[in-house]
């Protein structure tokens, strides 16, 4: 009888904990994103840097630095919207891992789990207002076709 209702539990939980696990593999994919944007912001500065270093020209190395300014700026916001976006990756972690420990003790732990996903959800905002903020600094600066 204890065997079952343990399995019970357990399936209770796991069920519980899907969600979050959903949540875990869309901010992931996130991640994905923002690495991938961070690795092209890298490789353009590369780019400009070495230009930069060719070049004797005053106007054309204050144009050079403007470019690099721009990109200097996106990486940074794209670290810090990386940076939220983890620590909403682990506390989803922690959240689950409370489930589970919820449900072999006999605390009750629905106030902590709640202020996880408050938390998650607050880091989780603040990380895409920041990935926003980076992609209008990018098309604020795009330049198409002929200057």
């Amino acid at each position: 009888m204890i065997e079952a209702f343990a399995a019970n539990s357990i399936g209770r939980v796991i069920q519980l904990s899907i969600a979050p696990v959903f949540l875990l593999t869309a901010i992931g994919t996130l991640l994905s994103v923002l690495t991938n944007r961070l690795h092209r912001v890298i490789d353009r500065a590369r780019v400009w840097e070495a230009r930069l270093e060719a070049e004797n020209s005053n106007s054309e190395i204050a144009h050079i630095n403007s470019h690099l300014a721009v990109l200097s700026k996106r990486a940074n916001l794209i670290g810090a919207a990386i940076t939220l976006c983890t620590a909403a990756a682990l506390f989803v972690c922690t959240l689950i891992a409370t489930l589970f420990v919820e449900s072999f003790v006999t605390l009750d732990l629905k106030t902590p789990v709640a202020v996880l996903f408050i938390l998650v959800m607050l880091l989780l905002i603040v990380g895409l207002i920041v990935f926003l903020r980076e992609i209008f600094v990018a098309t604020h600066n795009l330049r198409i076709g002929p200057h």
